[in-house]
C-alpha cells in the first residue's frame, strides 16, 4: 500500500526544537517533490517548506532561517528540522509528495505540533 508516514509531533516549549520525518512506503520518495504544509483551525494550508527531487529547498517566509528541510534517499525519508519554535508554529503539519510525470500526489496523515510553555 502506497503511504506517506509522518513521525509523531508533540509539545515543545518556545525556543525549542523538533524534527519531523516523512517516510514513503511502496514508492521512491527521491523521485518526488516533497512539501511540508501546516494548518490551524479555520485557516488554509500554509506551505512551510519544499524540497525538489534535485534537493533544492525553499521555505515560507514565516519559517526562513529557523526550519530546514532535507532528504535521505537511502532511508526514503524527508525531514523537517524546526528550531527556535514559536507559539505561532503550533499547527497540524502534513507531508505531501508530488510527481507530475507519474500523476501522483500523496499525503501523510498529519501530525500535531504544539509550541507552548
Amino acid at each position: 500500500q502506497v503511504q506517506l508516514v509522518e513521525s509523531r509531533g508533540g509539545l515543545v516549549q518556545p525556543g525549542g526544537s523538533l524534527r519531523l520525518s516523512c517516510t514513503a512506503s511502496k514508492f521512491t520518495l527521491s523521485r518526488f517533490e516533497v512539501n511540508w504544509f501546516r494548518q490551524t483551525p479555520g485557516n488554509e494550508l500554509e506551505l512551510v517548506a519544499r524540497i525538489t527531487s534535485a534537493a533544492r529547498a525553499n521555505y515560507g517566509d514565516s519559517v526562513k532561517g529557523r526550519f530546514t528541510i532535507s532528504r535521505d534517499n537511502v532511508e526514503n525519508t524527508v525531514y523537517l528540522q524546526m528550531n527556535s519554535l514559536k507559539p505561532e508554529d503550533t499547527a497540524l503539519y502534513y507531508c505531501n509528495a508530488i510527481n507530475v510525470y507519474f500523476d501522483a500526489n500523496y499525503w501523510g496523515q498529519g501530525t500535531q505540533v504544539t509550541v507552548s510553555s
